[in-house]
């Protein structure tokens, strides 16, 4: 998120020169084995571009989109868009959380709104495998804040003290006489309800706070066990012994020509700072987001996240921030087993047409979750869909939806609906088909059924039926051509 002035402002903002750089060497991995590195972002304004991406990297400089640069994740309560990602992961790896601002700008929402009467809510998925995630659901942080008006840019760490997480996100808030975003906290083990919202960090005057993201730092490095780095006009480095005790400021990074506030002659303007350790280093990334240039992220590197000194500008060749924008997210550090269920899970799998056979002016689409044949789909990604390996294993298919991620094409009743995955044996079996030669065309396909092999994916009616094949007209309607 960005300051309330230089939101207002980022239209109208002419491109910012870069800062003439020192080229730090590109901290090399620890071994050819370590697992990498997955990002969780989103890319920019609208409707798409305000869901979950993801991306790794095995490097943590050089990433790579993943799911062919689609979403991942939709968001479908709330305002239906979400920014500012955080992961979560509990401490024995059990189970994991998203959480992002509930916030759609362009699509419903200006940035007046959302600063003023925006969403109180934060936007949060639950897995136990970092691949199959539940459905959003919202959880209410700001409504019992006195006049709260939004809820942005939400993170979470865990404390050890009390065995629970400390959940915190900016609110923008009249108080002593500055209304202004400020961040404030809660506790949660959960994060289906919360304790009562206290203020964590408060500027000065009218200084507003809206990104700051902590990270631990093992014993011997720097002499702060935390680090935290907010956008409030800098990016300003915080150090602590204790998550809720005293900070102490450390400075900033206007020291390599990085600044919070637009306008600032031969620096760059950025937010949304990211931490990332790289593996079986002690060097660690601070991804700043270029919001005022429409750049993305940028990594600075250091050796000591708690002196500002220490920090160093990459060369724009040591590193690749892959082909989508990457906008204010979470970095998380993978064990080799996450790694391998995250790939097999989004490979870059090709979008993908179903067109009719015998109305080829028609393509299988989702309308309102139904599923049909129509011409003329608008928006096209309601036809479209990746052919997953099927959901019951190799050999077969299954059809996930492109613009709503984790949905599925489904039979239920011998009618499809499109359906969201919820893990079972009996959502994987209606969910996957045997792709064969074309019933009416032997260079078309046909898709029959895993788990009623007498039956066929046919159209009847324009809507799509299960239905066994038993007529010429009933091998045209179950025939067709997989196209992009």
């Amino acid at each position: 998120m960005r300051p309330l002035l230089s939101r207002l402002a980022t239209i109208l903002v002419a491109a910012c020169l870069l800062f003439t750089s020192q080229t730090l060497t590109t901290p090399q991995r620890a071994a050819a084995a370590e697992p990498g590195y997955l990002m969780v972002h989103f890319t920019g304004e609208g409707a798409t571009n305000q869901q979950m991406y993801l991306s790794h990297s095995t490097d943590g400089l050089h990433w790579n989109d993943l799911n062919g640069g689609g979403m991942v994740l939709r968001s479908t309560v709330g305002t239906t868009g979400v920014r500012d990602p955080a992961f979560v992961r509990s401490p024995d790896g059990s189970k994991y959380w998203i959480i992002a601002t509930d916030l759609c700008i362009s699509c419903g929402q200006s940035w007046s709104q959302s600063i003023n009467d925006g969403s109180r809510n934060l936007v949060v998925w639950e897995s136990t495998d970092l691949v199959t995630w539940s459905k959003p659901w919202l959880l209410n942080v700001a409504g019992a804040i006195p006049d709260g008006r939004n809820a942005w840019a939400p993170e979470a760490i865990w404390d050890p003290a009390t065995n629970d997480y400390v959940l915190y996100w900016a609110t923008n808030v009249p108080q002593n006489g500055a209304t202004k975003h400020r961040i404030f906290y809660a506790r949660t083990s959960d994060f289906r309800t919360i304790t009562t919202p206290q203020i964590y960090i408060d500027r000065p005057g009218t200084q507003e706070i809206i990104d700051t993201q902590i990270i631990e730092v093992p014993q011997g490095v720097g002499n702060y066990r935390y680090v935290r780095a907010s956008g409030d006009g800098q990016i300003t480095l915080e150090g602590s012994n204790s998550i809720l005790g005293t900070w102490t400021r450390l400075g900033d990074l206007t020291g390599i020509g990085l600044t919070g506030t637009q306008g600032t002659a031969g620096s760059t303007t950025v937010e949304g700072p990211m931490w990332m350790k790289f593996n079986g280093t002690n060097k660690w990334a601070l991804y700043v987001d270029q919001y005022a240039t429409n750049g993305g992220y940028m990594p600075v590197t250091t050796t000591d996240p708690s002196n500002p000194a220490a920090y160093q500008r990459l060369a724009s060749t040591s590193y690749n921030m892959g082909g989508t924008k990457k906008r204010h997210g979470w970095i998380m550090n993978l064990t080799a087993a996450e790694e391998s269920r995250v790939l097999a899970r989004w490979p870059n799998t090709a979008a993908q047409r179903l067109q009719s056979y015998n109305f080829q002016d028609r393509y299988v689409r989702h309308t309102n979750f139904d599923v049909r044949i129509d011409p003329n789909v608008s928006p096209v990604d309601d036809s479209r869909f990746r052919l997953r390996t099927g959901l019951t294993g190799t050999g077969t298919v299954s059809f996930e939806s492109v613009n709503f991620p984790g949905y599925f094409l489904r039979h239920s009743n011998y009618d499809f609906q499109l359906a969201y995955n919820d893990g079972t044996a009996q959502f994987a079996a209606d969910a996957t088909f045997n792709k064969v030669a074309g019933l009416a065309d032997p260079t078309w396909s046909s898709f029959q059924s895993y788990n009623h092999p007498d039956h066929y994916i046919r159209h009847y009616a324009y809507y799509l039926k299960l239905d066994p094949i038993t007529t010429a007209t009933a091998r045209s309607d179950a025939t067709f051509k997989v196209t992009s």
